[in-house]
C-alpha cells in the first residue's frame, strides 16, 4: 500500500515536471519565434524613418517595396542562383523607390501632411494593383537559404530553422550598416543635415532633392531585401506588404518616429507579443495586436515609448 502510494507520488512529480519542461520549451520556442519577427517589423519600421527623416513624409507604401523584393526574386530566381536574384531584386525595387520620389514627390512644394497620405496611400494602392497583374493571386516563395525547411537544430529544446538565423543576422547587419553610414560617411552625414535643416543644408552647398531620392532608394533597398530574407519564411504575394506596413509603422510609432535605434527595441517588443499571443489567445486574434497597440500609443503617447515630444522631431538615427 505504502509501496504503490510513493510510486503514484512519483509518477505525478514526474509528469508535473515533464508539463513544466514542456511549458518552458514552448515559452523559448515562441520567444525565438517572437525575434524574429519582430526582426522582420524592425527593418520595415526602419524605412520608414529613413523617408521621415529626410522628408517628415510617412511613406505608407513602404510595405509594398517589402512585397515587390520578395516577388520580384522569386521571379529572378528562375533564371539565376539565389543571391544574384536576391542582389537584383534589391537593386530593381531600389529604381522603383528612385521613380517614385522622382515622378510623385520631388515636384511638390511644402505639401501637407493629409495630401502626402493620401499620396502615398495611393501609391500602394497602385503598386499593389500591379504586382496583382503581373504575378496573380499566387503564393510565392524562396527556397532556404541553407538547408530546407525541414532542416532546423535544436538548442535548449528550441527548434531553430536556419532561415531565422539568416533573417536575425541580417536585421543586425543592416542596424549596424545604417549606423555606420549616417554617422561615418560624407553621403551620410549631408541626408542627417538635409534632415536638421533642409535649408541650411542647402546654403552648404548640399543637393537636398538628390538626398530625399538617395532616402527613398535606401528605404526601397532595405525594404526588398527585408522581402527576401523573409520570403522562404512567411511566403509572398501580391498584397502581404499592406499588413507589413501596419506593423512596421506600429514599431515606428513605438520607437518614437525618426528614431530607427529605437525601432529595434519596438520591434522585439511587438513580435515577442504577438508571438505569445498565440499561447494564449486564438490565432485569430494576433493581427488584432499590432493595432491595439498603435491605437493605445496614439492616445497616451504619441512620441513613443522611447522618445520624448522633442526626440520625435530631432530625427537622429
Amino acid at each position: 500500500m505504502l509501496r504503490s502510494g510513493a510510486c503514484a507520488r512519483s509518477a505525478c512529480s514526474r509528469s508535473l515536471h515533464e508539463e513544466r519542461t514542456k511549458d518552458l520549451e514552448f515559452f523559448f520556442q515562441y520567444l525565438v519565434a517572437g525575434i524574429t519577427y519582430g526582426t522582420i517589423y524592425a527593418i520595415v519600421a526602419i524605412g520608414f524613418n529613413i523617408i521621415y527623416n529626410a522628408t517628415g513624409i510617412i511613406n505608407f507604401a513602404q510595405g509594398e517595396f517589402v512585397m515587390l523584393g520578395g516577388m520580384t526574386a522569386v521571379t529572378l530566381h528562375r533564371f539565376m542562383p539565389l543571391p544574384a536574384a536576391i542582389l537584383g531584386a534589391v537593386v530593381l525595387t531600389t529604381i522603383v523607390g528612385a521613380i517614385i520620389e522622382i515622378a510623385f514627390i520631388r515636384w511638390l512644394r511644402r505639401p501637407s501632411v493629409l495630401r502626402m497620405i493620401v499620396i502615398t496611400i495611393a501609391l500602394s494602392i497602385l503598386i499593389r494593383e500591379t504586382a496583382l497583374h503581373i504575378w496573380g493571386e499566387s503564393v510565392r516563395s524562396l527556397p532556404y537559404f541553407t538547408g530546407s525547411s525541414m532542416t532546423s537544430f535544436q538548442w535548449g529544446g528550441v527548434y531553430v530553422s536556419p532561415q531565422i538565423l539568416w533573417v536575425i543576422g541580417i536585421g543586425v547587419f543592416v542596424v549596424a550598416a545604417l549606423g555606420a553610414f549616417f554617422n561615418l560617411t560624407m553621403l551620410g552625414r549631408q541626408m542627417r543635415a538635409c534632415s536638421a535643416n533642409r535649408d541650411a543644408a542647402r546654403l552648404c552647398g548640399i543637393n537636398a532633392g538628390n538626398m530625399v531620392t538617395l532616402s527613398f532608394m535606401i528605404s526601397a533597398a532595405i525594404g526588398a531585401l527585408g522581402g527576401c530574407i523573409i520570403c522562404p519564411i512567411t511566403y509572398v504575394q501580391y498584397d502581404s506588404g499592406t499588413p507589413l506596413a501596419i506593423k512596421g509603422f506600429t514599431v515606428a510609432i513605438l520607437g518614437g518616429l525618426g528614431n530607427s535605434t529605437a525601432a529595434v527595441g519596438a520591434g522585439m517588443i511587438l513580435g515577442i507579443l504577438e508571438s505569445f499571443s498565440i499561447w494564449v489567445l486564438p490565432a485569430a486574434y494576433k493581427e488584432v495586436i499590432a493595432i491595439s497597440i498603435l491605437l493605445l500609443i496614439l492616445f497616451v503617447r504619441p512620441s513613443g515609448i522611447f522618445g520624448s515630444a522633442e526626440a520625435a522631431r530631432l530625427k537622429d538615427f
